[in-house]
């Protein structure tokens, strides 16, 4: 008889919530992003989404890296984040994040989008220009901005490029201005086909 009242709680602390949350998606759990308050919560919301495993893998999956050596002193270094076109700027935020929570300060990071605005650039940009290249000029924080002013921007030790749609022309444009704007590394997320297929077209 002591026996069955024992086995409930044996069955209860077998350590199977770790599986779960794993299985249920747990990627909407909030991280905390360094900074202060140029880049709101609401800047990033399609966070939930592309949390594909572990969320240190896609900056430290970098196919280009062993073709760019350390040594080498042309330019960045450049690390590729496959993404669908649709899903580059979460893949660009997610590298944000991983940059941020490894001790990068964020005034050290510009992200660049090639379609779409990331929320935020047309959140401030709805208060004028002047107010928005004023946070630019700052280097409080992360700085986003369409590719096609990356001229206007000033270099950063890191530059994250979404390649989130756009012409191509554009995009090719913007690649080498990101690479000129980059100091050290250089992120691109986006389609790998369309990226080579830039790349060898004009970069």
């Amino acid at each position: 008889m002591p026996l069955i009242p024992e086995e409930p709680p044996i069955h209860e602390s077998v350590p199977g919530p770790r599986v779960s949350p794993a299985a249920g998606r747990t990627a909407q759990t909030p991280r905390p992003v360094p900074g202060p308050g140029l880049r709101p919560a609401t800047g990033r919301p399609g966070r939930p989404g592309p949390q594909r495993g572990p969320a240190a893998t896609p900056v430290q999956r970098s196919p280009r890296d062993a073709a760019k050596s350390p040594a080498s002193t042309s330019g960045p270094q450049i690390q590729l984040i496959p993404a669908p076109a649709e899903g580059a700027l979460d893949a660009a935020e997610e590298a944000v994040d991983l940059l941020l929570d490894s001790g990068r300060a964020p005034h050290d990071v510009l992200v660049l989008t090639t379609g779409d605005q990331h929320p935020w650039a047309a959140h401030e940009l709805s208060f004028g220009e002047e107010s928005y290249w004023a946070q630019h000029d700052a280097r409080d924080d992360v700085f986003y901005a369409d590719a096609a002013v990356a001229g206007r921007a000033a270099g950063r030790p890191v530059v994250v490029v979404a390649v989130n749609g756009g012409a191509d022309d554009a995009a090719i444009r913007a690649l080498p201005a990101a690479m000129a704007k980059a100091g050290v590394l250089l992120i691109i997320c986006g389609d790998p086909q369309r990226i080579n297929a830039l790349i060898g077209a004009g970069v």
